[in-house]
């Protein structure tokens, strides 16, 4: 039977002659971090001072005993090594390895000592890589597609330049006889209630002539297969089998899976768990250009997606339980579709595993983003075995649903100059268009492939077309207005976003030294997007005064607090608009849910695992019932968005009011929306606001019994729609007043309005850095109340309604 020594214990880092302790799975900055050697880069600007430890070579060195006998084989696995990097045992030279997103298998028989890793700067293999192939485009300053490794590590227009060195993955000694299960590739189908899974098992053997025998089982069901030569097929059928579904559409069962591999006994097992599920990808051409829209189970569905970056930039620190956090917190948001971004890493298991669970749909980009990427060697093997071990390492998570080529690169070579620079030579459209889609089809036919994103579906296309495949709306943040997200309806947006600062308590963790303002050297170290505070005030600009840019601490808090607005403001244009252009718009993945250091970004949930505004304006957004009122040609439309199963059926209020509090008109209407369906219902012209003064309000009538006043407009409930005519600079708002109550133990918040009050925020962690509220922006017209809750007080003794109020902002009259 095959047997696992874990390699784990024991490790030394080779610094300036001195032997560090290492952590393995780690890398060079978080042993250098341990050691006391470098300064913490995520705070200030500690990141340019430990920028030398990317440039040098490293090396880790542990001691493997002699191996007891008993095995015809023992193998050193390394299930992943950062990057470039020779491997020895006892100063024999085993192998050279330089791609991160790969597992590497040395045969050790015999032999023990001292085993050293020998890494070579990610900046030299890649710098010589560019020397042999000559020089290639790219959206940044660094050599990123010269070497297989996450690409952020060399910067990002949100992430710090920390180029990693290291074994980042587990390390292991596998010992075995005869023969041993080399790889699994399971293809899972279902049809008509019966679930099939076909096992393709390749094994490695030490002895030819062994007969082999492979069985198999699941859900009560068992099969055994003969091994011809290398390779093998078990075939299991499983009756009436359970179907996964994604989140808000039914369950997600998981079945385990079990395969043994036998020679006159047990030699190997493998086990996963899968799920049946049927997954599909419309891109049928129509009246409106061609589609893009995901069908799993034979149901369309209108996907809720965010964009995924690494959680870290050093990800060896990503526990499971972190992963776990996270995505639950994605789903808690309404969110069912993960889009695993391309200058990233393919995912774990871990986060697999957790999205099976959660039933969150992943769409796993391949790792190519925004460069022309050199199709020659050493890069082309490379690229091909990474994408044969990962496709086959997911294909058991039901949660995969797509493989997509690559990030923006088929766009660059269209609109950024690309294609003049690169004077026929090669940019990686041989890996997006043959190499990768040959591979997925291959090796995992149930699954869909796409080339890339944006793609229109063919090159007779612009490849960001928004009447064809896939779409990143990005002239909307870089130069326009937000309201402009209204002018367009893509088949699938795959990439929109506006920035904002994270949490106030995460920028004082992060700049303890610094008098905060917008343009303090720490705030400007810490965004990193091409003139983004300047994109931050242009923005903010069209829609409120703009706070003085000075280092006064409330005129930094204000434009804290209205950037944060901004930017939950922003991406519910874009949702709003998009969700009820269902079914012709068939999905909204916002960029991004997370950060993976402190930073001013376009994440929901910064640096510091904190919720901004935008999370919590995502549960509105993407919630399955929603109101949002539309200018629509001449007039105004009130969309009733139902993407539940059941239909909804209901009366509706619609009330244009003064800012005073007045109701100068009042209506009520009756809906109708059918399941997984758009009503359409047009607002009457007597009801539409004139003028600064006035806004409309449609509501859902209340159930009888039911507290209609409690949290009205709150960011959750879906409920409510709200139209303002005109930009809050151009509002006369009165002065906003409220009652603030506190419950005994800090719990609970309750502010009552005696005014309107625009876009209420309790910022919990001002106050108590742990501490967090349930709810982010929420409108009060006069009369009404919301309770907030607070969770995690703890550096707080005692809340009183004086306290939480100077941690409440609303929007106020200009001064």
């Amino acid at each position: 039977m095959l047997e696992v020594t874990p390699i784990d214990e024991g490790w030394i880092l080779r610094h300036d002659g001195a032997a560090l302790p290492a952590t393995v799975p780690g890398c060079v900055h978080t042993d250098l971090l341990a050691a006391g050697i470098i300064p913490d880069p995520f705070l200030g600007r500690n990141e340019t001072d430990v920028a030398w430890v990317g440039r040098r070579d490293w090396t880790y060195e542990t001691t493997l005993t002699p191996i007891p006998g008993g095995h015809e084989q023992t193998d050193l696995v390394f299930d992943g090594l950062d990057t470039a990097a020779e491997i020895r045992l006892d100063g024999q030279l085993l192998g050279s390895v330089r791609n991160m997103h790969r597992s590497h298998r040395f045969d050790i028989t015999g032999l023990s000592g001292r085993l050293s890793v020998n890494f070579r700067s990610a900046y030299g293999e890649a710098e010589a890589v560019r020397g042999r192939l000559g020089e290639r485009p790219n959206a940044y300053p660094e050599p990123f597609q010269y070497i297989r490794k996450m690409a952020c590590s060399f910067g990002w227009d949100w992430g710090p330049t920390l180029v990693t060195a290291g074994i980042w993955k587990r390390v292991r000694l596998e010992h075995w006889s005869t023969a041993r299960i080399a790889r699994v590739r399971p293809v899972v189908t279902v049809e008509q209630g019966v679930g099939c899974v076909e096992l393709y098992v390749d094994v490695e053997r030490t002895r030819v002539e062994a007969g082999l025998t492979l069985g198999a089982r699941i859900g009560g069901v068992r099969a055994e297969a003969t091994v011809d030569g290398t390779s093998g097929v078990v075939r299991l059928e499983v009756p009436d089998v359970e179907l996964w579904w994604p989140r808000g559409y039914g369950e997600q069962p998981l079945y385990d899976v079990e395969l043994w591999l036998s020679h006159e006994g047990l030699l190997d097992i493998w086990r996963r768990r899968i799920g049946f599920r049927s997954v599909e990808l419309d891109r049928g051409a129509d009246e409106h250009g061609s589609g893009f829209t995901f069908v799993v189970n034979g149901e369309r569905l209108f996907a809720r997606g965010v964009n995924w970056i690494p959680d870290d930039v050093l990800p060896s620190r990503i526990t499971r339980e972190r992963y776990r956090t996270r995505l639950t917190q994605a789903a808690d948001a309404g969110v069912d579709l993960v889009r695993v971004w391309g200058g990233g890493i393919y995912e774990s298991e871990d986060f697999y595993d957790a999205c099976d669970e959660l039933g969150l749909l992943v769409w796993q980009d391949f790792p190519f983003a925004c460069a022309a990427y050199p199709e020659e060697q050493p890069l082309r093997g490379e690229v091909e075995a990474e994408a044969r071990e990962n496709v086959v390492r997911l294909m058991p998570h039901p949660s995969l649903v797509l493989w997509n080529g690559n990030n923006e690169n088929l766009w660059g070579f269209k609109d950024w100059g690309w294609e003049q620079r690169l004077a026929g030579d090669s940019w990686g459209e041989g890996y997006y268009l043959g190499l990768l889609p040959r591979v997925v089809a291959e090796l995992d036919p149930t699954r869909p492939y796409t080339p890339g994103s944006p793609w229109s579906g063919s090159w007779d296309r612009h490849p960001n077309d928004p009447a064809h495949g896939t779409h990143h709306s990005w002239e909307v943040w870089n130069r326009e207005d937000y309201a402009d997200y209204r002018l367009h309806v893509p088949r699938f947006v795959a990439e929109f976003g506006w920035q904002a600062p994270p949490a106030y308590a995460t920028l004082r963790r992060a700049l303890p030294d610094e008098e905060l303002a917008p343009d303090s050297p720490g705030m400007l170290h810490h965004q990193k997007a091409d003139d983004g505070n300047g994109k931050l005030v242009r923005g903010l600009a069209r829609h409120f005064p703009v706070p003085e840019q000075g280092f006064s601490e409330g005129d930094f808090d204000r434009w804290h607090y209205l950037t944060q607005v901004n930017q939950a403001r922003a991406v519910a244009a874009g949702i709003e608009h998009w969700r009820s252009h269902w079914p012709v718009c068939a999905g909204t993945i916002v960029w991004q849910l997370n950060d993976c250091w402190p930073v001013t970004s376009w994440a929901a949930i910064d640096g510091d695992g904190r919720e901004k505004p935008l999370y919590h304006e995502l549960k509105r957004l993407y919630a399955d019932r929603l109101l949002t009122l539309q200018p629509r040609g001449d007039g105004l439309l009130l969309a009733v968005i139902n993407q539940a199963a059941e239909p909804w059926k209901g009366r509706l209020t619609l009330r244009r009011m003064s800012v005073e509090g007045g109701v100068v008109a009042e209506a009520g209407v009756g809906f109708d929306a059918g399941a997984r369906a758009v009503s359409d219902v047009r607002v009457p012209r007597e009801l539409e606001p004139a003028g600064p003064k006035e806004f409309l309000v449609a509501d859902v009538d209340a159930d009888p019994g039911s507290d209609g006043d409690e949290g009205r407009g709150g960011g959750g409930d879906g409920l409510r729609a709200l139209y303002f005519p005109m930009p809050d600079r151009e509002v006369p708002y009165p002065r906003p007043r409220f009652d603030v109550s506190v419950s005994p133990g800090g719990e609970r918040v309750t502010v009552t309005a005696h005014t309107l009050v625009r876009d209420l925020l309790l910022q919990a962690d001002r106050l108590d850095p742990s501490a967090s509220a349930d709810r982010g922006l929420v409108t009060l017209l006069p009369g009404e109340r919301v309770t907030i809750g607070v969770r995690g007080w703890e550096t707080l003794d005692h809340l009183d309604a004086e306290t939480a109020r100077s941690a409440l902002y609303c929007v106020e009259p200009a001064r």
